[in-house]
């Protein structure tokens, strides 16, 4: 059978005309769906940089296919729908009506679930601008501890009471992240006023060299500590600043053996941290 015999074909019956439009436009849904999930795989991926801190290579592909696929389900959606409406209209249904009463319950869950929409238009944005990940420590809507799981629509951190939190993505106004990049050691410390501010210097600064080449530290700690300034006069005592920087999540640790060392090294050279104190004076009694 030649091509003008399979025209003429089509032409005698109008119902196969219906059948090739109906399988072209299910195969150029196919393909739609096909090249788009590799058209968004590659611009994904091209787009979406890891940031220069990341450890685990894993972690960041798998936010990476966690971005494609939720494009990938959009794209997939509308395609789809697009494509059914179009057969609809082949066969001879009038999509007038599912057009109106799908944009009345389009407007009605609008309405509806307007969180939901802008909880995971959060979580969107949260996942795409890499602003924390599972494992982080963060402090988001008043609330600090570690990320437990990130989706769409909320939140999930553990506190340091172990308590489990579940915080809608919409709520969250500002995120604070404590473990990305790097974290810092600062510390304050108050030290007496007839204390000797070179010979503090020089102690605080030693401690922070002798602790940065520590074994058993040494890899968690970035930036030596080192005294920075005199940061206030108080009431009692001289209070200084010391900073340094360490790897994500090990200045909690870091801080504190600082702490312990500088107190011991202080107490061997007579440096005192004071505490509060209170002069009363009392005057003379009159005698009557």
């Amino acid at each position: 059978m030649d091509i003008q015999a399979i025209i003429e074909l089509i032409q005698q019956n109008p119902h196969l005309v219906s059948v090739v439009k109906i399988v072209g436009i299910i195969i150029v849904t196919l393909l739609v769906n096909r090249f788009g999930k590799i058209f968004i795989d590659k611009v994904i991926r091209s787009l979406v940089k890891p940031p220069r801190d990341v450890v685990d290579p894993n972690e960041e592909i798998k936010r990476e296919n966690t971005l494609i696929s939720i494009f990938h389900g959009i794209i997939r959606v509308v395609v789809w729908a697009i494509a059914i409406l179009t057969i609809l209209a082949e066969v001879g249904v009038n999509i007038a009506p599912l057009l109106a009463g799908a944009g009345v319950l389009g407007l009605a869950i609008g309405f509806g679930a307007q969180s939901l929409v802008s909880d995971m238009l959060a979580g969107l944005f949260i996942m795409m601008e890499d602003q924390y990940r599972v494992g982080d420590v963060v402090n988001i809507a008043g609330t600090s501890g570690s990320v437990q799981d990130i989706n769409l629509r909320k939140t999930t951190l553990r506190d340091l009471d172990g308590i489990e939190h579940h915080i809608p993505n919409g709520e969250i106004k500002k995120a604070s992240n404590l473990s990305k990049g790097f974290a810092r050691i600062n510390l304050n410390v108050g030290i007496a006023y007839d204390s000797n501010l070179e010979k503090v210097i020089k102690v605080v600064n030693q401690v922070g060299e002798e602790m940065a080449n520590d074994p058993e530290w040494k890899d968690d700690i970035i930036k030596t500590p080192k005294f920075l300034r005199v940061n206030e006069f108080a009431d009692s005592a001289m209070i200084i600043k010391i900073l340094g920087d360490t790897k994500p999540l090990k200045q909690w640790a870091s801080t504190g053996e600082l702490r312990k060392r500088l107190k011991i090294a202080f107490d061997r050279e007579g440096i005192e941290i004071p505490f509060p104190q209170m002069v009363v004076w009392q005057g003379d009694k009159k005698e009557g």
